[in-house]
């Protein structure tokens, strides 16, 4: 439990959760790389990348806990006792899984299933599921996380989908955990310009810690 803690203070204190989805190994690896030159240290690989494990493992290896890997768009326990036994040190899916939630308890994992119900977000809060991820958050906005946690204050909420420059302030404001950022890191970027991807990623780390 206390490696289950230490990695959830980590995803808490960083705020920003750089959600990657690379064309290629080569290209997740390196925008993960830019992520963490940017200043966010909490990087979710995501299934739907080619080789997604491969491209956790070398980030696990190469950073040495300086930032914390995770996997995400993981649709099964046996996907996610992979992720895990190659680094990962925290499992995202888009959904919400009883089976998945108890293989990351079985290794100390945290596990953030996507929720958009009460419903769904008390089913997961008693399999042990420390951090709901919103998802898609555009749908729903800011205003959902302090609308949410009045019948529910225990909860903690990371909002992925629809948070940008302009709204990242005040999903944090309304009580998120943290949050996932995703295609604006790289959406319109040359393929291959991993400096804007950083640039990017300066931006966000820029504004929470002037705010």
């Amino acid at each position: 439990m206390l490696k289950k803690f230490a990695i959830l203070n980590q995803l808490e204190e960083g705020k920003i959760v750089a959600v990657v989805r690379g064309e290629s190994e080569e290209d997740a690896y390196q925008i993960s790389l830019a992520c963490i030159r940017g200043g966010i240290k909490n990087i979710e690989v995501t299934f739907t990348t080619p080789n997604a494990l491969d491209v956790i493992k070398k980030l696990a290896e190469a950073n040495n806990h300086s930032a914390v890997i995770g996997a995400g768009t993981v649709l099964d326990p046996g996907t996610a006792r992979l992720a895990i036994l190659n680094g990962a040190r925290y499992i995202v899916s888009p959904h919400f899984s009883k089976e998945i939630s108890e293989t990351c308890n079985l290794y100390s994992i945290p596990y953030l299933p996507g929720c958009l119900t009460a419903t769904e977000m008390v089913e997961a809060l008693k399999t042990g599921v420390d951090v709901v991820k919103v998802f898609p958050g555009g749908v729903v906005g800011p205003s959902y996380i302090e609308n949410i946690q009045g019948p529910l204050p225990n909860i903690n909420i990371m909002p992925s989908g629809g948070v940008n420059l302009d709204n990242v302030l005040e999903w944090l404001d309304k009580g998120s955990f943290a949050v996932g950022v995703g295609s604006v890191l790289t959406k319109g970027i040359k393929s291959g310009d991993y400096e804007e991807v950083e640039r990017r990623a300066q931006q966000f780390t820029d504004k929470i810690n002037n705010a």
